[in-house]
């Protein structure tokens, strides 16, 4: 499980390891990993960066064997396309698009050695399913996710190998916390944020 440490790759990598799972949690973050490991000694921590092909091929040297690949790196940029400047166009598809490309080649040469295995791919609802207001660079990445997604599929399931995404709306998260406390007025930004929401919540 990439991104681990915190959100949806941390109730991920828990929720797999109560369910049996031997679970290795990567992260870029040393401490919220070692939250993690603190609160779940049997969940392995590795940091790793997953936008650094070079780790990453480190890293995949010591697997032998894997069942399931959870990718949920992701970074939301806030703005229209005259508020993306080149540089965060560049680093939205590196953190989003790009570390996926790279964990999925280097992780996939394993899945087809043991003739099976599972990819899951988190994108979202702003992405090719759906605009919405200011994540223009972030709905374009998470939009690639899925192409991504359906393309492996199709090219590995001879071979036994799901590939799958998943779109999330809107999930309390520290990240998504962080983002509200950025704002104006983080009070109203956070009502906002819940009247989008089709089921008045988070």
């Amino acid at each position: 499980v990439t991104a681990a440490g915190q959100g949806i790759g941390k109730a991920t990598a828990i929720t797999f390891h109560n369910e049996g799972a031997k679970v290795t949690a990567t992260d870029i973050n040393n401490e919220t990993l070692a939250d993690l490991n603190k609160e779940y000694p049997n969940i392995s921590v590795k940091k790793l960066d997953s936008t650094n092909n070079g780790e990453i091929k480190s890293f995949v040297n010591d697997i032998d064997k894997i069942d399931i690949l959870f990718n949920a790196v992701g970074f939301v940029h806030h703005g229209t396309i005259l508020d993306c400047e080149e540089k965060d166009w560049d680093f939205s598809f590196d953190v989003n698009i790009k570390s996926m490309y790279f964990m999925c080649r280097a992780i996939l040469p394993l899945m087809v050695k043991q003739n099976g295995g599972s990819i899951i791919n988190v994108s979202s609802i702003a992405s090719s399913l759906k605009g919405l207001p200011n994540r223009f660079v972030y709905g374009a990445s998470k939009a690639a996710i899925i192409g991504l997604t359906k393309s492996i599929a199709s090219d590995f399931v001879k071979q036994n190998i799901r590939c799958n995404s998943i779109a999330p709306g809107t999930v309390f998260s520290p990240s998504w916390q962080d983002r509200v406390n950025q704002s104006p007025d983080p009070v109203q930004a956070k009502k906002d944020f819940i009247a989008r929401q089709p089921m008045g919540r988070l």
